[in-house]
């Protein structure tokens, strides 16, 4: 079956059938293309190829029909409901996506506006290597939207605003309709992190935004068995030229056994992710009202100061919870070691729930004053919310905090 000649009406038939063609050999699901180049029945048919004149593979690093069937069902899923069509260009990890998308789109002299309490690995792209090739940042509270609108007016500069919402790993939600409307008023490029909320959950093309990517890693593969990134992106002519150009010279290409994982572990992403954000919204009600916890940082709570946010662009608040511990760096450590169903890992979205201790992990590199400022304190705890039983997951925490 294949979306395109059956008109799918809804989201989790799309993560089953979306992107599929059927095989010229029948096979029930897309093969692993194991294959690094591809012939041609005539030089001139690798010449048109090569060209541009036909359609086919030339090489893996520039495709794979795999990796294709992976990027057609992810753009299906951002684009479900919408009467828009965008491209995905599947890479080899999350950050390899985000490379493509700031090294295609920026020149030196060009700024980057962002906000604080972004993924590790994004924030030290943005600070550590993009200034040597002259691309700067400039970091700020985008809730603030007047404060945000008077740096863009004042810095001509500034060529790309850059969001990541829910952010990691506070939770901070920012508003992408209406940062999207100031954005475009001055003419900047607008693009999406929304690893943590999945397309089930949240749509950032709705609100007009240039780029969307994903970490697939994370809850698209949902089961923590082979790293990869996509970026997705409206504008067609881009994404087929100058995208794909730096795509295929800076390396970050995927292979054809992580998209056939990724491409099976999609299948089951709404009937996860329903259970991952019904577990959540019990662990995190939980966790708030335990004496041992200063704070919990989740959208999907009254106390959260961006839940009006996540109320209005989300489905759910989503799997993700951060919580501070009242007894600090040791407090943390000895929760930590006391865990014995939960998992003490980096990374998220895996069916099992996962716990890390984001200081001395996940955003190590980042100066505490800095991680300070942005809420990344000694005793945060970062908690993916798996999909096991609630009642499990809470009695692990519950015997970890005694």
């Amino acid at each position: 079956m294949s979306d395109k000649k059956f008109p799918l009406k809804g989201f989790g038939s799309i993560a089953v059938h979306g992107g599929h063609e059927q095989d010229p050999r029948y096979a029930h699901l897309v093969p692993i293309y194991a294959s690094s180049t591809y012939v041609y029945d005539t030089a001139e048919q690798g010449m048109r190829r090569f060209s541009g004149e036909e359609p086919g593979y030339i090489y893996g690093r520039w495709g794979n029909p795999t990796i294709t069937e992976a990027e057609e069902k992810i753009a299906a899923l951002e684009t479900f409901g919408l009467d828009i069509e965008v491209k995905g260009i599947l890479h080899s990890s999350g950050m390899a996506a985000i490379s493509t998308l700031f090294m295609g789109t920026l020149k030196s002299g060009d700024k980057i506006l962002s906000h604080y309490s972004l993924y590790g690995g994004t924030d030290e792209i943005v600070h550590k290597l993009l200034p040597d090739f002259g691309i700067a940042s400039i970091i700020a509270d985008l809730r603030q939207l007047e404060t945000v609108e008077a740096i863009i007016k004042g810095d001509p500069s500034i060529k790309m605003l850059y969001l990541e919402t829910p952010a990691n790993p506070t939770m901070q939600c920012v508003d992408i309709e209406a940062l999207t409307v100031i954005a475009k008023r001055y003419n900047l490029l607008v693009a999406c992190d929304n690893t943590f909320a999945t397309p089930y959950l949240q749509q950032p093309f709705k609100y007009g935004v240039d780029f969307v990517m994903h970490s697939t890693t994370k809850f698209l593969n949902g089961h923590g068995t082979a790293i990869g990134g996509v970026l997705l992106g409206r504008d067609l002519e881009w994404m087929r030229t100058k995208g794909t150009k730096a795509h295929r010279l800076l390396g970050g290409n995927s292979n054809a056994f992580d998209a056939f994982l990724l491409i099976n572990g999609m299948k089951t992403l709404e009937v996860r992710m329903e259970r991952h954000c019904s577990n959540a919204e019990k662990v995190a009600a939980w966790l708030e009202a335990h004496d041992a916890v200063a704070h919990v940082n989740y959208g999907g709570l009254a106390s959260h100061p961006d839940y009006a946010i996540a109320q209005k662009q989300m489905r759910h608040p989503g799997a993700m919870i951060s919580f501070e511990l009242k007894g600090g760096l040791q407090g943390g450590i000895d929760f930590m070691n006391k865990l014995q169903m939960c998992i003490r890992t980096v990374s998220l979205g895996t069916c099992d729930t996962l716990l890390s201790h984001p200081a001395s992990m996940t955003h190590f590199s980042v100066p505490r004053e800095d991680r300070e400022k942005y809420g990344i304190t000694d005793g945060l705890i970062r908690m993916n919310v798996g999909i096991e039983n609630a009642e499990d997951i809470i009695g692990d925490l519950e015997q970890a905090l005694a």
